[in-house]
């Protein structure tokens, strides 16, 4: 397959001798001006860009070598110019010019200038792929768990992380989304670049907007200097968008622009600016379900649904918790400067049993509380929450009558029974109690809600 060499001059006949000139060892596009040359970029995979500096526009060469350079994977930009000098070739270099060449072009010197350019591409792109090859679970070392559901989990991950999809994590709360999405950067070409996480749910729909696109100087009250946004902060990266479901209809229309046209507008701006982020959206809720009561854009759930990566919850996972509860007690003791601990069989058993509502960032949380409260080198069920040592609800129903099943039934008596657990431990403290139970004091006050019988004490 031949390399793409995207020749930009205003000059045609420069435009054209080179074409001629290079086609029959290249798929040569050519730009007569930056906007042009910009499309081109943003839409074909350009392997090198050779431009003029002056483009007779608004834009010169530097210009389009920045605009270039922000594109995953970059090309091999190459400055040429008839008006050269070193100060000109030395500032090309700073804005990342593999090569300056000066007019009258000497078509022999551009032909041995490509080919060395071309040969160099290749041997990075191999050496990328390899290194990438030779270090497989790069960002999953934070991601524990050897039950089927997680292994096919992990392999997933894998295999989406090296692409530019838009990729969806659906789970419940404490299920480990915000480390799928960071195990996601850290195996993608933009690894070197930022990840940049929003809460959704922790701004107001007043915020959300200026928070994501950023404002201009005076573009209302308070704005007292220009803000750069979330989205250019994670320009070349990852953009997180947690709890996406708790998004305002407003922003959603928003943010459906962005991901068609890859560009944002500041508050009190109406200038566009390219951006070349990767979206991973997270929620612990259904949006088909949103979407179905008119909660959430369809339109907007088809465009992060490209991959939905399903977290399973830990209740589902048994096999996982004793590995993920020795892990959690090794690192509290290093933490809380004690002794290595272990974990009694009672206290085993009472972990095993539990179906744990708040995940995995619960279990964690309670073997804190465990390491905490522990006197001596073994963990016994009296050291662990008080919720843990609560009698399980019983496991039969009568027949249900809707479209509930008895799980259903059982899962929410449980899940009642913990708050409620929590909630007296904590004094009726809610931010206490949601600690303790692994979750948002947010998601506690939603789900007391639910549960009119849950009154706080």
């Amino acid at each position: 397959m031949k390399p793409l060499l995207l020749i930009v001059d205003d000059e045609r006949a420069t435009r054209s001798v080179l074409t001629q000139a290079l086609e029959d060892d290249y798929e040569v596009y050519s730009a007569a001006n930056a906007k042009v040359a910009r499309d081109i970029l943003n839409s074909e995979p350009v392997d090198i860009l050779l431009t003029d500096l002056r483009l007779g526009g608004a834009e010169n060469g530097m210009d389009l070598i920045d605009f270039a350079n922000k594109i995953d994977p970059p090309p091999t930009c190459i400055m040429m110019t008839a008006y050269g000098s070193r100060d000109t070739a030395a500032e090309a270099k700073k804005h990342g010019a593999y090569y300056f060449l000066t007019k009258p072009l000497n078509l022999d010197e551009v032909e041995l200038l490509l080919r060395q350019a071309s040969h160099t591409r290749n041997l990075e792109t191999r050496n990328s792929e390899l290194t990438r090859q030779l270090r497989p679970t790069a960002g999953l070392q934070d991601m524990l768990g050897k039950s089927p559901a997680m292994r096919t989990i992990f392999e997933r991950i894998r295999q989406v992380a090296p692409t530019n999809a838009t990729v969806l994590i659906e789970g419940e709360t404490g299920t480990g989304k915000e480390l799928v999405a960071r195990a996601l950067h850290a195996l993608s070409p933009r690894s070197n670049a930022k990840f940049v996480a929003v809460n959704c749910a922790a701004l107001s729909p007043q915020l959300m907007e200026s928070e994501l696109f950023g404002h201009e100087k005076g573009s209302f009250t308070g704005a007292t200097n220009r803000r750069i946004g979330r989205f250019e902060e994670a320009n070349g990266g990852t953009l997180f968008l947690d709890e996406i479901g708790e998004m305002d209809m407003t922003t959603q229309v928003k943010l459906l622009r962005v991901l068609a046209e890859r560009t944002i507008e500041r508050v009190g701006s109406n200038e566009p600016v390219f951006v070349d982020v990767r979206i991973v959206a997270a929620t612990n809720r259904r949006l088909q379900d949103m979407v179905n009561i008119g909660t959430f854009r369809q339109d907007l759930f088809q465009r992060l649904n490209v991959v939905d990566l399903q977290l399973p919850p830990l209740r589902e996972r048994a096999g996982d918790v004793v590995l993920m509860a020795n892990s959690f007690l090794q690192h509290f003791c290093q933490e809380n400067h004690k002794q290595p601990m272990n974990l009694s069989r009672a206290s085993l058993e009472k972990l095993r049993r539990f179906d744990w509502p708040g995940n995995v960032r619960q279990l964690r949380t309670a073997i804190e509380h465990a390491v905490v409260m522990c006197e001596s080198n073994t963990i016994t069920p009296r050291d662990l929450p008080d919720y843990l040592n609560l009698p399980s609800p019983a496991r039969t129903f009568d027949a249900p009558t809707s479209n509930h099943t008895a799980t259903d039934f059982n899962l929410a008596a449980l899940e009642k029974r913990t708050i409620l657990a929590a909630l007296r431990a904590a004094k009726g403290n809610r931010g206490k109690a949601s600690i303790l139970l692994g979750i948002s004091r947010r998601t506690l006050q939603r789900k007391i809600s639910a549960y009119p019988e849950v009154t706080p004490l």
